[in-house]
């Protein structure tokens, strides 16, 4: 993994895993997209009925204060208001008969809804 850091160098409350599994999930994603120059967003914001909820969104913006991790080619962003709560997390992706999808196992993450769509 390679971490570059437009304002400072990341820490390990700033970083994030992406699983193998997870990276070619969205080296496919991207692949069917036809396109090279976007980067995996993950993002905190407010809402859900925990408080706070995940974004996970193809990104082609650099914001101040991005934080870039490469994991074998795949580029995941974190926003500077966002680090501070995903310090640590796991992205992973998992396709089985009852779920397919993206999930985050965030040690941050005090408690999280029934749905499983937000935290606090």
């Amino acid at each position: 993994m390679t971490v570059q850091d437009t304002t400072e160098t990341a820490t390990q409350s700033s970083t994030v895993i992406l699983t193998d599994t997870a990276a070619g999930k969205v080296k496919t994603l991207l692949e069917q997209e036809g396109r090279d120059d976007l980067k995996l967003r993950i993002a905190v914001q407010p809402g859900g009925c925990s408080g706070m909820r995940y974004q996970l969104f193809f990104d082609e913006r650099s914001l101040d204060g991005d934080t870039v991790l490469d994991f074998s080619g795949v580029k995941v962003v974190l926003d500077r208001m966002s680090s501070p709560y995903l310090g640590g997390a796991t992205i992973d992706f998992v396709d089985t008969i009852e779920k397919q999808g993206f999930t985050i196992d965030n040690p941050n993450a005090q408690g999280s809804c029934a749905c499983g769509d937000s935290f606090h």
